[in-house]
């Protein structure tokens, strides 16, 4: 969650918080803070919990997150388990130009060696 917060951003928000509420008040500030997002993630574990029990034994893995358009998209079309996962990659696999870049780069230096050329000719550009 606080992976991306450096070390100036984290001294930044502690002198705002000194500053706005004060030394004093701040410590009760933030125990007030902890708490609600305590309720909070309590009470979406209860949602869940809820929703995975009226929907039967048979969705007990069931995850909310897995509703986000992005991760039901990879989970369900871009794995290789479907008939759609593997026909992308392939296509993936078929459309990748760097596979055709080093193999085109490493002949052609190759046979200009052999030729006794360098890759490299400064009267070509």
């Amino acid at each position: 969650m606080l992976s991306d917060v450096g070390p100036l951003e984290l001294v930044t928000i502690a002198v705002l918080g000194v500053l706005l509420f004060g030394p004093d008040k701040l410590p009760e500030f933030l125990q007030n803070v902890a708490r609600t997002v305590r309720k909070i993630r309590e009470f979406s574990d209860s949602a869940q919990q809820e929703i995975r029990s009226d929907l039967g034994p048979e969705f007990q893995d069931f995850d909310v997150r897995d509703l986000h358009p992005k991760t039901f998209v990879r989970k369900h079309v871009l794995s290789g388990d479907s008939d759609i996962g593997r026909e992308i990659g392939e296509l993936r696999e078929a459309l990748d130009l760097r596979q055709e870049q080093t193999g085109t780069d490493d002949t052609a230096t190759v046979g200009l060696a052999k030729r006794g050329h360098s890759a490299y000719d400064p009267d070509a550009t």
